[in-house]
């Protein structure tokens, strides 16, 4: 059994606009196991991103509680956009964060170029980022956020700027790398095929205000990347049980 790494419980979240206050999220329960994959869907707008942002810890909740299990617990955010810095190297683009957080040292920059040829980007190490394609310039985001080495990795559409080919081909690809260095991850995404494909486990929200209607374990093996499992007969079997949820 997989012990937990945190739990939401019965957490909401309101803020106030110039009409009045706005519940976003209501009663929510959610809990996050160690070497899980989580993929959350929802109506667009439902607060999905927002779940996020209480995870990480850079908005309060109104309500309930979000508790981390394992002591600790180092997080970290890949956003839809890869936010690298056009007159950085991918290899200082690589490095900001334990720049930030004062923790670069011989061995972490070691470290993270290592993740750099490890992935097939050590020869682009002195490109700039407009010197990448977008599945490239991800892949870099990606690396930037292992560096830290975090124990719970945060996906916020990563792949939803990509063209369709780049997308599928980058899914399956960011996929086998939080598999090979065993993270436990969360992806936030409004594409099902996408959650079906990558997830162990999809949370299906409500519309706002957005609590957890449905929790479908994916029965794929971990070992089965993306684009061998949406060849499989009950992929679609569990695409449509997903989109009933949402429609319902």
């Amino acid at each position: 059994m997989q012990s937990e790494l945190l739990t939401l419980s019965d957490v909401s979240l309101a803020y106030q606009t110039v009409e009045g206050e706005t519940v976003a999220i209501q009663d929510l329960n959610l809990t996050v196991r160690e070497g899980e994959f989580l993929a959350i869907v929802g109506p667009s707008g439902c607060g999905k991103t927002s779940v996020l942002s209480l995870i990480m810890g850079l908005i309060p909740q109104s309500g309930g509680t979000v508790r981390v299990q394992k002591p600790g617990l180092r997080m970290g955010y890949m956003l839809q956009r890869d936010h690298l810095l056009d007159h950085r190297t991918v290899e200082k683009n690589v490095l900001l964060g334990l720049e930030v957080q004062h923790r670069l040292t011989e061995q972490s920059r070691k470290n993270a170029l290592q993740l750099l040829d490890t992935y097939g980007l050590s020869e682009f190490k002195t490109y700039k980022p407009n010197q990448l394609s977008g599945g490239m310039r991800q892949k870099v985001a990606l690396i930037r956020t292992l560096a830290l080495e975090p124990d719970l990795l945060l996906l916020d559409e990563p792949f939803s700027a990509l063209d369709y080919q780049t997308r599928l081909n980058l899914s399956d690809e960011v996929y086998r790398i939080i598999r090979r260095e065993h993270k436990s991850a969360i992806l936030v995404t409004h594409d099902i095929s996408e959650a079906v494909s990558m997830a162990d486990r999809v949370a299906v929200f409500t519309a706002r205000p957005a609590t957890c209607k449905a929790d479908i374990p994916i029965g794929f093996p971990a070992a089965m990347p993306p684009l061998e499992r949406r060849r499989q007969a009950t992929f679609h079997d569990y695409f449509d049980r997903i989109w009933e949820e949402l429609q319902a």
